[in-house]
């Protein structure tokens, strides 16, 4: 393969459209957030969003971006953040994954899709949106700041409390359990992606890295 053949593409000369495709199928795989929150009616809405990843650890906070429609108008799950500053992130696995998916279907602001689709809400701790009792990973969030361009919303969430699978974290090593968290992430296109094959790479030393019995460090 000759590396000095390149194909450069200038970003100013491209359609955003154009743009958001090369994106949007290059920076993968990207972990997907399952967001709730409330509508005005106190409706749970859940959607899926790739545009999404952690920020930090002091304060913890999580980013995810969410499109305007073609015609301007806010997604239910932009607008309920920004009426209320409160969602969960959920972290979607094989078993969930088409559940997950199926939110992502066009429903009226006064129809749930868990209630759609088959997703069990339960109560949080710390915000009002519920918690979808069937995903291994939920983070309540508060919106901790927002920034606004012409196309989109990116929210920064603070995280306020974790709810994760019983068997999923060992709280006195604070280490989760690898072996058994499956999340699946955004390809490029239509296209997903399993988390099952895993490699680890060699230190410096030249040898690998420790491996844990049961537990694998996060």
């Amino acid at each position: 393969m000759d590396c000095t053949a390149l194909t450069e593409v200038d970003f100013d000369r491209i359609t955003a459209y154009q743009r958001y495709k090369l994106m949007a199928s290059l920076i993968v795989p990207r972990p997907i957030a399952l967001v709730t929150t409330l509508g005005p009616t106190g409706v749970a809405n859940a959607a899926p969003f790739s545009m999404f990843n952690m920020v930090g650890e002091d304060p913890p906070i999580l980013m995810i971006s969410i499109n305007r429609l073609k015609d301007g108008r806010l997604k239910d799950t932009a607008a309920n953040i920004l009426r209320s500053g409160e969602f969960v992130v959920h972290i979607s696995d094989e078993p969930m994954a088409q559940k997950m998916h199926d939110c992502g279907e066009a429903f009226p602001s006064d129809v749930s899709e868990l209630t759609e689709v088959g997703l069990s809400p339960v109560p949080s701790h710390r915000v009002a949106p519920p918690r979808i009792l069937e995903a291994p990973v939920a983070f309540e969030c508060v919106l901790h700041e927002k920034l606004e361009t012409d196309s989109r919303y990116v929210f920064i969430g603070r995280i306020v409390w974790l709810a994760a699978r019983a068997g999923l974290i060992d709280t006195e090593a604070w280490r989760v359990n690898l072996r058994d968290y499956h999340p699946v992430a955004r390809f490029g296109a239509s296209f997903y992606t399993r988390t099952n094959e895993r490699f680890s790479l060699s230190d410096k030393t030249g040898e690998p890295p420790p491996t844990a019995t049961g537990i694998d460090a996060m």
